[in-house]
């Protein structure tokens, strides 16, 4: 009986052909196994394989029915022109080369008695996780009333997939998208944004744990760093980590850059220098895949055990031939990365019959479907949860223990207050893993306790430096790369820390998180990370010595724009509220946080109490009282905090009341889009007492004016209610003054704005000198030398 099982497996089963060094490599595997007492004989391996096989036939029948048909035929039946959709679509050809993958990764779990975790960079390639997830029963729960695997079930699948349906709250009417979602049983990233999986595997499993990351060949030109993973991994803190490339040789209009290259071979001498140990496999046969992450296991597990081990680690990297869109009509041309056939069957004849003759050799009978899935469904046997609740998937660390608080009541540096914060934060929690990612110049940045407790990560540490093989800083001259550090290590504790200016091209890679995450939310299973934090410091304003590339603050009005309840951007004004905010972004769960924080060293504005309540609200009167004022300053930023309460001086001195108000988070007083934003935004009376519409205001922003204006409608009472200053794209080599001056919000600045508000001459607040060097016609540093 076991032979006859063997054999059966390598006679192939239909389209999934036998490879003769694929047979020798699962002899060896099954021979392993049997020997080490995992299973009790080969026979029972073989089933396991041929029900992978099954299995991938079934789905890639699927897949192709998700693109083209609105339902599927059971009997196996040739569809009619009417059971066709007339406006099919589906990244068709990747998909089908993610089904013998994905079947492959189910197949080693049941070997190995493991429940890994997995993340799929190409999220385009969705319908073989989906197709795969209903035919083994293990959907999400909003899919679980919807698809089964039952022909009215596949046929609500294949209907709802690009079915454009939506609710009439604007919601998708339907629990499926065209990429990876919350609703995909076990999906942890969108993957709509290729090349960022790359960057974050490595950095996902912990220690005890194993990933399988599925990854694309044209991502690999997408984007830098993912040849780095090997200088990252550590058998000390990190779970096992096998990296998965489709190598299909097509992106969407011509072939890789692999491809022109080389193909495999210049791929495996690539790898090879970057540190990988290259295996390369047949990408049409689920089995190859089954073999090709146990045997990385393996390899890592031998260096592991190595007690001379040095790094970087050979990280295997599983290089998975094939052709775009196998096992269907129009593999490997340009059309298989959408829709392979050369026609619409819904309206031609030959597209019809390609389809059907296709569809044909690839259906498995439900019989025997049903019962490969029974081989597959060990979870209970295996004491193991089912691949929808995956490590990565169920990520919910315990709440992290916060320090002792030490307030300042003097000058003091913000990012310096954040760095001793955090390193006791760190050393309070030596149960969450920590992760720094940082591009550069974390001392220059005021995080010197930092690096000196946690080290930059290196191979060769060179002495007298703060560097460690075991170091949880991760530096590399690559925000992105970076920032995957921090974002794929969501059972542990992470910091992020970057130019305000360069952290704008880690603006992706947050996005990408901020829209899983938010509909984590709106499907009412919120992610249970806890919450990530950017620092965005030696930012615009204090910047000034170098150029307008280091001037830019587009990076907090960007995220200003997504949803505030996910995506939260905090305006810190001294040392006391910024380590508030970051303590109150540590103590959420799911979100992304941007504090743009000083690093130079500013006056305390706020006691301990102060800057819980600024924190708490949102906003904080700084001097003076709104209904005891004639107009209202309102600050965004620490700069411009300071200006504002500079020009309410003047103001006092000349005998006009005023009031000045900081912002922290202005996302707090946006009139909400939704009810899930509604939940984090102030209610109207509170912004009324604070804010009272028939008082004028002026406000001066860390961004550009116009987009914290439009933020702000709330308290914005039109016309000369409101006047807006902030950054108006000037710049250069100043110094902090200089910057202020040149983009109009000096003090002076916002006297002459608040004169129009009160409906008074400039020239009753401001000397001559003055006068002249708000008018440009006088120098400046009349303004910088002036009394109050």
């Amino acid at each position: 009986m076991t032979h006859d099982w063997a054999e059966a497996w390598k006679d192939g089963y239909g389209v999934l052909e036998r490879q003769p060094d694929t047979v020798a490599k699962v002899e060896a595997l099954v021979e392993r196994l049997v020997r080490r007492g995992g299973w009790p004989d080969a026979e029972s391996i073989y089933r396991v394989l041929a029900a992978a096989d099954r299995l991938t036939r079934a789905a890639m029948w699927l897949i192709v029915h998700m693109s083209y048909a609105r339902k599927v035929d059971l009997s196996g039946a040739a569809l009619p022109a009417q059971s066709f959709k007339s406006d099919p679509e589906g990244h068709t050809g990747g998909s089908l080369n993610m089904a013998p993958a994905f079947a492959g990764y189910l197949a080693a779990n049941v070997l190995s008695g493991v429940t890994r975790a997995w993340v799929m960079g190409q999220g385009h390639c969705v319908a073989a996780i989906e197709a795969i997830n209903v035919l083994t029963g293990d959907v999400s729960p909003a899919q679980r009333q919807r698809y089964d695997r039952t022909e009215a079930g596949l046929s609500q699948l294949v209907s709802d997939f690009y079915g454009y349906g939506i609710r009439a709250d604007g919601a998708p009417a339907a629990p499926l998208g065209s990429h990876a979602g919350p609703q995909t049983a076990g999906a942890v990233s969108e993957g709509g944004y290729l090349g960022f999986a790359e960057l974050q595997y490595v950095h996902m499993p912990l220690r005890g744990e194993s990933l399988v990351a599925f990854l694309s060949d044209g991502a690999f030109e997408e984007q830098r760093g993912s040849d780095w993973a090997p200088r990252w991994w550590r058998a000390e803190d990190s779970g096992l980590a096998t990296p998965v490339m489709i190598l299909n040789g097509r992106r969407i209009e011509e072939r890789s850059e692999i491809e022109q290259e080389g193909g495999q071979v210049w791929l495996e001498r690539h790898l090879a220098l970057s540190g990988f140990d290259p295996v390369g496999i047949d990408g049409r046969d689920p089995a190859a895949f089954a073999w090709a992450i146990l045997e990385s296991e393996e390899r890592l597990k031998r260096f592991s055990a190595d007690p001379e081990r040095r790094y970087p680690a050979p990280l295997p990297y599983v290089i998975a031939r094939t052709i775009k869109g196998f096992g269907f009509p129009g593999a490997g041309t340009n059309r298989a990365h959408n829709l392979p056939l050369s026609g619409n069957p819904s309206t031609d004849a030959g597209a019809r019959e390609a389809f059907n003759a296709a569809t044909a050799q690839l259906f498995v009978p439900m019989a025997e479907l049903d019962a490969a899935v029974g081989v597959l469904r060990t979870h209970a046997l295996q004491h193991r949860p089912p691949e929808s609740l995956q490590p990565a998937a169920t990520r919910r660390p315990e709440a992290p223990r916060e320090p002792a608080l030490n307030p300042v009541m003097g000058e003091a540096s913000p990012m310096e207050a954040l760095d001793a914060w955090f390193v006791d934060l760190v050393a309070a929690n030596p149960h969450l893993r920590p992760r720094v990612g940082s591009p550069d110049e974390l001392r220059s940045n005021r995080m010197g306790k930092t690096v000196d407790r946690l080290k930059h990560r290196v191979n060769r540490p060179e002495p007298g430096t703060a560097e460690a093989v075991d170091g949880a800083v991760i530096t590399a001259l690559n925000e992105e790369a970076v920032s995957g550090a921090a974002l794929g290590n969501k059972g542990g504790l992470n910091l992020i820390v970057s130019y305000e200016a360069f952290a704008m091209k880690m603006l992706g890679a947050l996005r990408q998180e901020i829209v899983f995450a938010r509909r984590q939310r709106e499907a009412g299973a919120p992610a249970g990370w806890i919450s990530i934090p950017l620092l965005a410091t030696s930012h615009t304003w204090e910047n000034s010595k170098n150029e307008q590339s280091h001037q830019d603050p587009t990076l907090g009005e960007a995220l200003l724009g997504e949803m505030s309840d996910t995506a939260r951007v905090l305006f810190p004004i001294d040392a006391n509220s910024a380590v508030a905010a970051l303590q109150s972004v540590y103590r959420t769960r799911g979100q992304i946080a941007c504090l743009v924080t000083p690093k130079r060293v500013l006056p305390w504005l706020l006691d301990a109490a102060g800057a819980a309540g600024l924190v708490a609200r949102g906003w904080a009167h700084l001097a003076g009282a709104p209904d005891d004022a004639q107009v209202q300053i309102v600050a965004v930023g620490a700069y411009q905090a300071l200006e504002a309460l500079k020009a309410r001086d003047r103001l006092e001195a000349r005998g006009h009341r005023a009031c000045v108000t900081a912002v922290l988070e202005p996302g707090r007083l946006r009139a909400p889009r939704d009810a899930l934003e509604a939940e984090c935004t102030l209610a109207d009376a509170e912004i009324e007492a604070a804010f009272p519409r028939a008082l004028p205001r002026v406000l001066v922003s860390h961004t550009r004016p116009e987009p914290m204006q439009g933020l702000l409608r709330r308290i914005d009472g039109g016309g000369d209610q409101l006047i807006s200053r902030g950054y108006i794209g000037r710049g250069g080599t100043f110094d902090v003054f200089g910057m202020l001056f040149a983009n109009r919000c000096t003090w002076a600045h916002l006297i002459e704005a608040a004169a129009r508000s009160l409906d008074v001459s400039p020239s009753d607040l401001l000397t001559e000198p003055e006068l002249k060097a708000v008018a440009g016609r006088a120098n400046p540093r009349a303004l910088d030398m002036a009394t109050f």
